[in-house]
């Protein structure tokens, strides 16, 4: 047994989970607040990496050129935006198709997604090409027993948990994520509570859209690279991750997030031409749990409205 084989891929399968569990946190927000799809999810995470690589170029240009401070500046400024952006989707594209069918929000959101990819591909320079995203952890490792543990993997790793515990005790232990768990449950009972629907509403499609910037920034720092059809998958996986998990249900949205990382490390390393086989092994499983359970592993809690 190699056991610096099985670390390495242990190692993937918990960085995979943490970027897939925190986009797809955004989805089962979206849902538990106004039972919709938002299907320009990984684009606006696109738009968010792409900002953040565009400050990084803005800070070399005017002479900043410590990483820590690159980092940390960039990471405020491109969560800022994208949570500004998911503000403005829920407040003049969803919002205003609450009354409608579910199927026109979920077209029109499809179509800001195809919209900003193509803006960001055709008016970004040279947007069609992949972009090398700039290292800015530290890049030594330790070696255990023919592991290379590598700090920036780890720094990674911990931001990303620390982010979802983070939002695990916003929702839990803040007055806003009690307006929101309120909301989410029953809204015209929330309205009448006194809670601002508006700003719940707003304040939940920011959190979404800058938790799953954070997914791609670091994507883009583990990678070394970001490309303007980044989103797309990104997205198709935390939705897959957030249905598989049960949508509507935070822990279900993390734990299928990490169980689709997991399925692509296993099909990683047990296929044949793992690379291009590992995406649809780990579909082929997704739908086959889905067909096992239709409501996902852990169901929304629900209760009778009388």
């Amino acid at each position: 047994m190699d056991f610096g084989l099985i670390a390495q891929y242990l190692a993937n399968g918990i960085m995979l989970g943490t970027m897939y569990a925190l986009v797809a946190v955004g989805f089962t927000l979206f849902f538990g607040v106004l039972d919709i799809i938002k299907f320009s999810h990984g684009d606006v995470l696109m738009l968010g990496t792409f900002a953040g690589f565009t400050f990084w170029l803005g800070l070399e240009a005017i002479g900043i050129v410590n990483p820590w401070l690159q980092l940390i500046i960039l990471l405020v400024a491109s969560l800022a935006l994208t949570a500004a952006v998911g503000a403005m989707i829920a407040k003049w594209l969803v919002l205003p198709l609450k009354k409608a069918p579910p199927l026109n929000t979920l077209l029109i959101t499809l179509m800001l997604g195809t919209a900003i990819r193509e803006a960001v591909r055709l008016f970004y320079p040279n947007g069609s090409n992949p972009k090398a995203f700039p290292t800015l952890l530290p890049s030594w490792s330790v070696d255990l027993d023919g592991f290379l543990l590598r700090a920036d993997s780890v720094i990674l790793v911990v931001s990303g948990l620390g982010l979802i515990a983070g939002l695990n005790l916003l929702l839990n232990r803040t007055r806003l994520g009690l307006a929101i768990r309120a909301v989410a449950q029953d809204e015209e009972t929330a309205k009448t509570m006194g809670i601002n629907y508006m700003f719940v509403v707003l304040a939940t499609f920011a959190i979404g859209s800058g938790v799953a910037t954070f997914a791609g920034i670091m994507n883009g720092l583990y990678y070394s690279e970001i490309n303007f059809g980044m989103g797309v998958l990104l997205g198709l996986i935390g939705f897959s991750a957030a249905i598989v998990g049960g949508l509507g249900n935070l822990y279900g949205a993390i734990l299928g997030g990490f169980l689709f990382a997991g399925l692509q490390v296993i099909g990683s390393a047990v296929l044949p031409f793992a690379s291009a086989y590992k995406d649809v092994f780990a579909f082929a499983v997704v739908i086959a749990i889905m067909a096992w359970k239709p409501t996902g592993l852990i169901p929304e809690r629900t209760s009778d409205r009388v």
